[in-house]
């Protein structure tokens, strides 16, 4: 199966939560297929929005919410 990223923001009722106060104007700004491409987006829509506190980016793993059941090998070391 792909990895699946999508990178979203808007608006919210407090900076240390993801509550987004009006879902339907949430910002899409796109799916991306690794995570590295995601978080550049991510980046790039923070960084035009860095001086409004209420406003959040966040970057959502739609691969593991498809697949829950796929876990991903434990690091080894």
């Amino acid at each position: 199966m792909s990895m699946i990223h999508l990178v979203f923001g808007g608006r919210v009722s407090d900076p240390q939560t993801l509550d987004f106060t009006d879902l339907a104007s949430l910002d899409v700004v796109g799916f991306f297929p690794s995570y590295a491409s995601a978080e550049k987006a991510w980046r790039a829509a923070a960084q035009r929005t860095v001086d409004d506190a209420e406003m959040k980016y966040v970057v959502v793993h739609l691969h593991r919410l498809l697949q829950p059941d796929l876990t991903e090998p434990a690091p080894k070391g």
